[in-house]
C-alpha cells in the first residue's frame, strides 16, 4: 500500500520538475531574445543573429526567435543586388520563414517577410502572388494591395520602355500616351500590358479605399493613368481624360502628403496645434 501510494507522489514530483526546468529554458531563451532585441534596435546585425541563435540553441521551439532571426537576415538584404553574399543572406532569411510556414501556413508575418524577399531580389511575380496570400489572410492590410499595385505598374513600365525602345527609330518613355508609337507597336503593348493596367488600378484603390491618406498608392495610381494612356493607340479624347485622372491623383497624393505631414508634426508635438 505504501509503495502505490508513492508512486503518484513521485510522478507529480517529476512533473513539477519538468514544468520548473521547462520554465528555466524559456526564461534563458527570453533573456537571449531580448539582448538581440535590443542589438537588432540599434542595426548591430551580428550580435542580434548571435543571441536569437542562442535562443533558438536553449528552445528549439521558440518561434519568436526564430522570426527575428529571419527577420535580421532579411534586414541586411541589399534590393536587386545579385552577389553571392546578398543571395547567401536571403537564402538564409528565406528558410527560416518558409520553415515557419510549415508549422504556421497562415503566419502572416513570414508572408510578408518572403514577399519582400521575393521582391528584392528579382522575382516579382512571386512576391505578388504571397502578396495576395497575405490579402487573403488580412484583407484590410492596405499595404499589401499598394505592393501589388505597384508590381504591376513596373512591369507594365518595363513593357512600355521596351516597346518604345524596339521602334524605328527607337522613341522614349513621354508618358503622354506616346502618340507617335507605331499601330504594330500599340498593340503589342495593348496585350502585354491591359491586364496589369487593370489589375494595378484594381489594387491601388483598394488601397486607399482602406486607407483614405495612403499618398504613395496615390501617385502609382497617377502613374498607372498615364500608362493606361499608352493603351489608347492615339486616341486623343481617351487619352486627355487618362492623363486629366493622372493629374488629378497627383493632386490628390499632394494633398494627402500634406495632411500626413500636418499629423506627424501634431504627433510629434504631443498634439497641441497653433
Amino acid at each position: 500500500m505504501k509503495l502505490i501510494a508513492r508512486v503518484p507522489v513521485a510522478a507529480g514530483m517529476l512533473t513539477l520538475l519538468l514544468l520548473s526546468a521547462t520554465g528555466c529554458t524559456r526564461l534563458r531563451a527570453a533573456d537571449q531574445l531580448n539582448k538581440g532585441v535590443a542589438a537588432f534596435k540599434n542595426a548591430k546585425y551580428e550580435d542580434a543573429e548571435n543571441y536569437f541563435q542562442n535562443a533558438l540553441t536553449i528552445d528549439p521551439t521558440y518561434e519568436n526567435a526564430r522570426l527575428y532571426l529571419a527577420t535580421t537576415y532579411s534586414s541586411q538584404i541589399v534590393p536587386n543586388l545579385n552577389t553571392p553574399e546578398n543571395l547567401a543572406v536571403a537564402k538564409k532569411a528565406m528558410d527560416l520563414f518558409h520553415a515557419q510556414l510549415e508549422k504556421d501556413p497562415n503566419n502572416v508575418t513570414a508572408l510578408k517577410q518572403i514577399a519582400s524577399i521575393e521582391r528584392n531580389t528579382g522575382h516579382p511575380d512571386e512576391a505578388k502572388e504571397y502578396e495576395k496570400k497575405v490579402i487573403a489572410l488580412a484583407p484590410t492590410e492596405a499595404e499589401a494591395y499598394y505592393t501589388v499595385g505597384v508590381v504591376d505598374w513596373v512591369a507594365a513600365y518595363k513593357n512600355a520602355n521596351e516597346t518604345l525602345h524596339a521602334e524605328n527609330p527607337p522613341m522614349n518613355d513621354k508618358s503622354d500616351g506616346n502618340v507617335k508609337l507605331s499601330k504594330a507597336g500599340c498593340a503589342k503593348l495593348v496585350e502585354l500590358n491591359t491586364p496589369l493596367v487593370a489589375e494595378g488600378n484594381q489594387y491601388l484603390q483598394k488601397a486607399v479605399d482602406l486607407n483614405p491618406n495612403y499618398e504613395e498608392a496615390m501617385t502609382y495610381l497617377s502613374l498607372m493613368a498615364r500608362r493606361k494612356a499608352d493603351l489608347e493607340c492615339g486616341n486623343a479624347a481617351t487619352i486627355k481624360a487618362d492623363l486629366d485622372l493622372a493629374d488629378q491623383w497627383a493632386k490628390k497624393s499632394m494633398g494627402a502628403r500634406a495632411y500626413n505631414e500636418k499629423k506627424k508634426e501634431e504627433k510629434n508635438s504631443g498634439g497641441v496645434t497653433q
